[in-house]
């Protein structure tokens, strides 16, 4: 990371470095309900200012001891949580792999902490901090309440809030036969919390003034 690229993360999000999340569950409840599928992407500036997905992790996850797992939610995400041929790994495991690029990004970035972006980031931010506090695991770089939610933010922008409308609206490609991939599903999101922002800033609505 570059030292531009590093200050204007650090202003443009005030000291917050945005890194975008999905999961795929065996349910709605964070605290019972099986981690299944976890991806994170993370973003950049290039030399014009202008914010890109730079690289992403992407983990199958077994579900934890005494796991719940809806029947209606494998059916809709199609994960057979028993399949070997997933190469699963304890949610421990798979959080621990993802918070180290994750951090090492955010310390690059001059960063204090980092804030998960999501469609319908509140979801998906439920189920990160529940197995980090069942993994025990103290260095999790992720704020513990802000996300940035882009289903209001893709609203706001595009007149649209489910993500492959969103998508579609703002010119991005989107295969709805690969939607409910944890790692698909996030670069699509990557890209379109990407678009959001830099439309913003060709608008002219960033910088605020010639201060900022």
């Amino acid at each position: 990371m570059s030292d531009t690229s590093e200050s204007l993360m650090k202003k443009r999000f005030r000291g917050y470095m945005p890194v975008v999340v999905d999961v795929e569950t065996a349910g709605f409840n964070a605290k019972t309900d099986a981690l299944l599928e976890i991806a994170a992407v993370l973003l950049d500036f290039d030399s014009d200012g202008t914010l890109k997905p730079v690289d992403s992790v992407h983990y199958n996850v077994e579900p934890f001891e005494g796991a719940n797992i809806e029947q209606a939610a494998i059916d809709f995400n199609g994960i057979d949580p028993s399949s070997p041929l997933r190469g699963a790994v304890p949610e421990s495991e798979a959080l621990r792999e993802m918070f180290k690029p994750i951090r090492k990004a955010q310390k690059a970035a001059g960063c204090q902490r980092s804030v998960l972006v999501g469609h319908n980031s509140n979801f998906d931010h439920s189920f990160v901090m529940a197995a980090a506090e069942r993994a025990n695991l103290k260095r999790n770089p992720f704020h513990p309440f802000v996300s940035f939610d882009t289903t209001s933010l893709a609203a706001l922008t595009l007149g649209q809030t489910v993500l492959i409308k969103a998508c579609q609206a703002a010119g991005i490609e989107f295969d709805g036969k690969q939607a409910h991939s944890a790692l698909y599903d996030t670069e699509r999101t990557a890209e379109l919390f990407c678009w959001m922002v830099n439309r913003w800033k060709d608008l002219g609505g960033w910088p605020l003034d010639s201060n900022d």
